[in-house]
Parts: C-alpha cells; structure tokens; sequence
C-alpha cells in the first residue's frame, strides 16, 4: 500500500511541476493529493506515527491525533501568511510602495543595476521575494523603455530577491515554513546566512555590470509623480509591523502568526482611521455620500492570494501524510547513506529547487531529516531551496511572477540569466561553508 501511496504523491507532484505546461492550476492536484493520501491511509487502517525526536525514532499514534497535529503546524504557516498579505495589500492600497522610485536619481544604467539589486535584496527579507519582485518590476516598467534592457533588469531582479528571502525567517515562503517548524531561529538564520544571501547576489551583479547591455545611461527616468500623501506612512509602518513580528516571538515565546495577526490589527486600526477621516473630508467637500466605498482592510482581504493559500494547505498536508507514514524519515536514512557529505546533498537540493517546487521540496525535507533546531542542514536547506530556484525561471515564485509581467522566454532566460544565477548559488555556498566551519 505505500508503493501506491508514493506513486499518488510523485503524480501529484508532476502534475504540480507541469503547471504552466498542462494549464491547470497547481492548487488543484495539491488539494487532490492531499485528499487521497488521507483516505488511502484511513480506508486501509495504515499505521501512522510521530517523530521522537529525542530518541530519534517514530512512535505509533492515532490518525486523529496525527491530522490534528499536520494542521496545526500548517495551519500556523497559513494564518502568519495571510496577516502578511494582508498588511503588504494595505500599504499597496495607500499606494505606498510608489515612494521607492524616490531612491532612484541616476541616469547610469550600472548604477540603476545595483539599485534596483539592493531593493530587491532589502525589501524580499521584509515583504517576501514575490511581493518585492512584483513592486520592483512595476518600477521597472515605468522607468526603462528599451525592451532588451528591461530583460536584463528582470533577470537579475530575480536572483537578487531570491536572495534576500534566503537569510530572513519573513522572507521566503520556505524559510518561514523552517522558522514557524522550530527548525531554525530567527537570530542564527541571520547569522549564518545574510553574508552568503549577500555574496550569492553581489557576484552575479559584479560580472553583470560588465556587460554592454549596461553601459551608458538611460534615455529617460522621469515617472509621472501621483502620490497618496499617505503612501510613506504606510509604507514605513506596514514594513515596520512585519519587522516587529520576530522581536514579539522572541520576547513572547509566542508561535509567529500571535505577533503577525498583532501586527495587522494594528496597521488596519491606522489604515481604517485615515480612511474614515478622508471619506468624511470629502464628504464635506462634495456633499456626496461616500459611506459605501469599501474600507482598506476589506478591500485588502479581498485581494489575497487565496490560490497560493489552498495550494500550500494541500501540499503540507499530502506531505504530512508520507511524514507520518514514517516513508520521509526512512527515505532520509536512504539519502544520507547514498550522500554521506551533507553539503552535497544540499547542492542538489539548490538544483532541484530550480527543477521542481521548493514549497512541497522544504516540506518533505522537514518531515524527512529528525536534525535539532539549528543544526547546519537547515541553514543549508533554507539558502538552497531558497537561492537555488533562480536557476530556472520557473524556479521559484519570483520568477514565475517576473515572467508573466515581463513575458521573459524561458529559454532567453536559460541562455542569458542562468549562468549567474549558478555563479552566484555556488559562490554563496561556498561562502556559507566557509562561515560555518571556519568563522561562526
């Protein structure tokens, strides 16, 4: 019964890769999958276990008992997500991203290559690579005009936001799933990470803006200045709420998605105040009834990826199902006798995150290696799964995203972008190595 167990989990997760090719939505066989493992395992009275992880073993445990313990875990991942969703589509709402075009004042392409490089570094540790790489582009299609150089831009967009989501435990979807799963805290993951994450953009950078395509200047970068007069405030105190949510777990001992759900009241209590004082300065003004617009955080709400939600529900739990089967902690045992030297077990890792999701790859991965909190094989997980998937733009949700709003060829990106994405993976790993066996 496990081989057809397995064979329903590697359908679904080929149907989940195939996305874009068989034009179906990968939440759909995610949910589909997570279903019928569930039923194969209640139908057939299959032996469930937990992991111990003190005496590095599994120990039998009721089906109730083991469904109730994956949603609670996911169910922390799910709820600290929407409270940052929520939050980013508030600041967006006051317009607030907008007052970044405020950093740009050149007209040097190379320069404008590292700005947007340090944006994208900076702003995917605090709002999540796939939120920054939807703002920064945006920026990018106002500001550059010439559609070869917009590519370029693009492309090395992607690996920077990569990047910058592999050191911080807001950052990456993954490395969120590794910090809210007790596998690595927020003070190391920063530790022994942002320097790699660091040198893992920089070097990619460094041989890009040697290339032609970056020499001169710019013709234009004037942008049509139409600002909310509270699209600062908001940004600053939205990006400052998601920054407070690791210093409220440290301080609390609280699961993250306390300190995030904190955090929203806290922006929408703001948010709706404004809103109420603007609605009622107009209606002053105009003597209309303006009551019926919808508030910010309404509005918000109903902008959340709901899709992204789902897919992550189903692919947690198809994964909690091998998990608890105990077929992930045996296959780990397979993996380590094959590759005794971890590190290259985490280089393929990167590879494979590139080929294949990295969501349901972290996933399997927790469930699969019983190592502590902090031990070096999450740290190495998180930068791999997190950095690697820049490789391929289909890699990762960064990529996916820049290519739909660029409409970036797979293949121009394979030819043109890839060789620093893996330039930059493996100088960043490298310098991880280094780090971790030598300095901290």
């Amino acid at each position: 019964m496990e081989i057809l167990v397995i064979s329903v989990f590697i359908l679904g997760y080929i149907l989940i890769t195939l996305e874009h090719t068989i034009k179906l939505d990968k939440l759909i066989p995610a949910l589909g999958m997570m279903g019928i493992l569930w039923a194969i395992i209640a139908l057939n009275h299959m032996q469930v276990f937990d992991i111990n992880l003190e005496l590095l073993k599994l120990e039998p445990t009721h089906i109730e008992e083991v469904l109730l313990h994956h949603l609670g875990k996911t169910a922390e991942i799910l709820i600290f997500l929407l409270g940052a969703m929520t939050i980013v589509e508030i600041i967006d709402y006051f317009d607030g991203f907008s007052g970044i075009k405020q950093v740009i004042k050149t007209r040097s392409k190379v320069n404008i290559l590292w700005i947007f490089g340090f944006l994208a570094f900076l702003l995917s540790a605090i709002i999540d690579n796939l939120t920054a790489t939807i703002v920064l582009i945006t920026l990018l299609q106002k500001l550059v005009k010439d559609r070869s150089l917009k590519l370029w831009y693009a492309g090395l967009i992607i690996i920077a936001a990569n990047a910058g989501g592999a050191w911080s435990p807001i950052g990456d979807i993954t490395t969120t799933m590794l910090w809210i799963g007790n596998k690595v805290s927020e003070i190391n993951l920063v530790k022994y990470l942002i320097i790699p994450s660091l040198v893992c953009m920089i070097v990619p950078f460094l041989i890009a803006s040697r290339l032609n395509v970056f020499k001169g200047e710019l013709d234009t970068v004037k942008i049509k200045d139409d600002h909310n007069p509270y699209g600062n405030k908001m940004l600053f105190l939205g990006l400052g709420s998601i920054l407070f949510v690791p210093f409220f777990k440290v301080i609390t001992h609280l699961p993250p998605y306390v300190g995030m759900m904190l955090s929203l009241a806290f922006v929408s209590t703001i948010a709706e105040i404004i809103f109420n004082r603007q609605v009622n300065l107009n209606k002053v003004n105009s003597g209309t009834d303006l009551t019926s617009l919808h508030s910010p955080v309404h509005l918000s709400l109903s902008k959340i990826e709901l899709p992204s939600i789902l897919f992550f529900l189903g692919i947690l739990m198809a994964v909690g199902a091998l998990e608890s089967l105990g077929i992930l902690f045996n296959f780990a045992g397979d993996l380590t006798e094959i590759f005794p030297n971890t590190d290259i077990l985490m280089i393929l890792f990167g590879f494979l995150s590139a080929i294949i999701d990295n969501v349901p790859l972290v996933a399997a991965s927790m469930g699969m290696f019983p190592n502590l909190l902090d031990d070096p094989l999450w740290h190495a997980l998180a930068f791999s799964a997190g950095t690697g998937g820049s490789m391929l733009i289909i890699g990762s949700a960064a990529g996916v995203v820049a290519m739909g709003m660029e409409k970036i060829d797979f293949f121009w990106y394979l030819k043109k972008v890839t060789i620093f994405a893996f330039i930059g993976f493996l100088s960043g790993y490298g310098t991880f190595m280094l780090l971790r066996d030598f300095v901290l």
